[in-house]
């Protein structure tokens, strides 16, 4: 996995345009430190974290006694895979802080206590602990936006988070701290997300507008407005989002002479551009990009177990010989979770090709592995899961396998998050062509009619549920949603081979 460089956290930073304003009073000896300082907290609303550390590291070269660039660090340290660092900052933080001004003390005191949440996760008390701190600094401080942001994504049962996972309660916090800061980038940024995750697809999109006109140059800005667009249906305005970002990412990697599996956003744009072009028919376009991100490594476990998009892919493609050598790949990981997902790719992969035996024992291997792994479990979980139930729905246990197959179908669709959201989509297309290739079209209907329900605007929906309506002798229904489909492939590579099948007479 690589890490990221100690030169490069260090380097030196100039005050850049384009990434967001906001301020917060860090008690600077010198106006040049709080400008950095302020630069830092920017980039960690945009969870830019390289960027974030270099500013906060030429705050402190100013002013070596700004207890809240520590502050700072030890978040940017912590998500560049650097523990140690991260707990160094705070006692540091701690330190300078001890005489120092009231809101300098209780933002050090409040971190103090997340951080002894996120080394526990599973120690609701300390969850607790540091929610009840915050309460209390909201209301000793109540013009601080700052604190108000931060209590909104700690209502997250996760306490890393870091506001991508915010929920229904945190919206009320995200607002509050708009109407004392209406132009706060950061507030709209995760109110965009819990909107998102909250399926409040208008508001999100409106408030990642708001996000992404305000940091016009940093590549996540411009990409999360691209989640939004893609879920209202509006896919060419997504791609162009995700393609402006890319071109952002770029120029950023060469900009800066650093490699570009250093920026974990790279590969996480790279995905939802190749997962848009995917979903308009482009698969030329979404091969070459799966690809290079596949190849791309990354210190992130949920971006290893998501290189399982590649070898799907393939599969979707017609090529498992391809799949199957993909997903093989990933069984060298040293991490015990992608090893799981290595298996359970090569699980479906031999089950397209009839080899029902070899699917098994890859499927009692990633049970083996994701046994043994000490977390992230729940990152697999539900690909095992289809993949039991497609070998049950293979070998002749059509009923086991019908109900294990729609609880995984179903379980994707419950999940939050821009990744999550597509990778269900194309997951449930997968269900509905095994249950075809098996000839259970009551199945395939089922699954299809879940496509439906996750997203209507889909052609790939269409067509499986045309194909349905065909095989049950629905001329009209087939022959509308056949219609629908090559409509909504107006934009598709010209020999995608699905849409010959929606365009046959």
């Amino acid at each position: 996995m690589p890490t990221v460089p100690q030169e490069l956290i260090e380097r030196p930073i100039t005050i850049q345009p384009g990434i967001g304003t906001v301020r917060d009073e860090a008690g600077a000896k010198v106006p040049e430190a709080q400008r950095f300082y302020d630069q830092g907290l920017a980039y960690m609303h945009n969870y830019v974290w390289v960027d974030a550390a270099r500013s906060f590291h030429q705050a402190l070269r100013t002013d070596p006694s700004l207890a809240l660039a520590q502050v700072g660090l030890s978040v940017a340290y912590v998500e560049l895979n650097r523990p140690t660092q991260a707990r160094e900052a705070i006692v540091k933080a701690q330190a300078l802080s001890a005489s120092g001004a009231a809101h300098i003390k209780r933002h050090v005191d409040v971190r103090a206590l997340q951080m002894a949440a996120e080394d526990s996760p599973r120690d609701a008390s300390k969850l607790a602990a540091y929610r009840q701190a915050l309460d209390a600094a909201v209301a000793a401080f109540t013009g601080d936006a700052e604190f108000l942001v931060l209590r909104g994504i700690a209502e997250s049962s996760d306490p890393a988070d870091r506001g991508q996972g915010s929920v229904a309660a945190s919206i009320p916090y995200y607002q509050r701290a708009l109407k004392l800061s209406p132009t706060h980038f950061g507030a709209q940024h995760v109110l965009a997300h819990a909107y998102e995750n909250t399926g409040q697809m208008k508001d999100a999109e409106a408030f990642a507008a708001l996000y992404a006109a305000a940091a016009p140059r940093v590549p996540h800005a411009v990409h999360m407005h691209g989640h939004e667009l893609r879920r209202l249906g509006r896919i060419t305005e997504a791609i162009a989002r995700f393609e402006a970002a890319d071109t952002l990412e770029r120029a950023y990697v060469a900009r800066e002479k650093i490699s570009a599996d250093l920026d974990w956003h790279y590969a996480h744009n790279l995905d939802l551009l190749a997962a848009s072009y995917q979903y308009a028919g482009q698969m030329k376009k979404a091969e070459a990009l799966l690809k290079q991100s596949f190849a791309l490594q990354t210190g992130l476990l949920v971006q290893a177990v998501n290189k399982r998009e590649w070898p799907a892919f393939l599969l979707a493609r017609n090529r498992p010989t391809e799949a199957l050598a993909a997903a093989q790949s990933l069984l060298s990981h040293p991490n015990l979770v992608v090893q799981a997902t290595g298996h359970i790719e090569s699980g479906f992969a031999y089950l397209a090709m009839n080899r029902p035996a070899d699917a098994a024992n890859a499927s009692n291997a990633a049970l083996r592995a994701l046994r043994g792994a000490q977390a992230g479990q729940e990152l697999a979980a539900i690909a095992l899961e289809a993949l039991q139930g497609e070998f049950l729905l293979r070998t002749g246990q059509r009923d086991k396998g019908r109900a294990v197959m729609e609880s995984a179908a179903r379980k994707w669709r419950s999940l939050p998050g821009p990744d999550a959201w597509s990778q269900s989509l194309f997951r449930l297309e997968a269900l509905a062509r095994s249950a075809r290739a098996v000839g259970d079209w009551a199945f395939a209907a089922r699954m299809a009619q879940l496509m439906l329900e996750h997203d209507s605007n889909y052609a790939g929906t269409h067509l499986a549920l045309a194909l349905v309506a065909d095989h049950d002798g629905n001329t009209a229904t087939a022959a509308r949603e056949f219609a629908a489909a090559v409509k909504a492939w107006g934009s598709a590579d010209s020999d995608l081979p699905e849409l010959k099948i929606a365009r046959r007479p």
